[in-house]
C-alpha cells in the first residue's frame, strides 16, 4: 500500500469540482486517509514547490497557490501513485487525454485543477508537509476492496 498526496488547487474550488474529482478517486478505489481545506502559506509553497524554484513560472505559481484555499488529499491504494497520476493526465489541459481529470475539465496549461506526487519520495515529502502524523487515519481496507484489488488468493492481483 502507497499513500500519496494529492492537492485540488485554487482553480477546482472555484469551478466547484472537488465533489466530482474525489467521486472518481473513491470510484477507482483509493482510500482517503486524510483531507483539509486550507490557505497555504508562503513559506509552505516554497518548500513544496521548491524543484521548481529557478524555472520562469515559479513566482506566478507560489502567489496561484497562496492566494485562494486548496485542498490536499492523503490517497492510500496499491500502486497510488502511478494510479493518481494516470487518472489526473497531463499538465497540460488541451493536451490531457479525454477521461482523466484534466482532460475533461481543463483547457489551460496555467491553471491546471491538480497536483500529485510524482514518486514515492516525493510522496512522503509531500505528505508530512501537509499532514501531521495524528491527521493521517490508518484504516482497514473496506470488505469491498477485495473486490478492487482481486484479493482472492491473500494478496492484490
Amino acid at each position: 500500500m502507497e499513500t500519496s498526496l494529492i492537492i485540488l488547487k485554487p482553480d477546482a474550488i472555484k469551478r466547484n469540482l472537488c465533489g466530482r474529482i474525489i467521486g472518481r478517486i473513491e470510484d477507482k478505489g483509493l482510500q482517503i486517509v486524510g483531507l483539509k481545506l486550507m490557505t497555504i502559506s508562503e513559506e509552505l509553497a516554497a518548500r513544496h514547490y521548491s524543484v521548481h524554484k529557478d524555472k520562469p513560472f515559479y513566482d506566478g505559481l507560489i502567489q496561484f497557490m497562496t492566494n485562494k484555499p486548496v485542498m490536499p488529499i492523503a490517497l492510500r491504494g496499491i500502486n497510488a501513485i502511478d494510479v493518481c497520476r494516470k487518472m489526473i493526465g497531463s499538465t497540460y489541459g488541451a493536451e490531457a487525454e479525454p477521461g482523466t481529470i484534466r482532460g475533461d475539465f481543463g483547457m489551460s496549461k496555467t491553471f491546471n485543477l491538480i497536483h500529485a506526487s510524482d514518486s514515492q519520495d516525493a510522496a512522503k515529502r509531500e505528505v508530512l508537509l501537509f499532514f501531521k502524523n495524528d491527521e493521517l487515519f490508518k484504516m482497514e481496507l473496506k470488505e469491498d476492496h477485495q473486490w478492487v484489488y482481486n484479493m482472492s488468493s491473500g494478496t492484490a492481483v
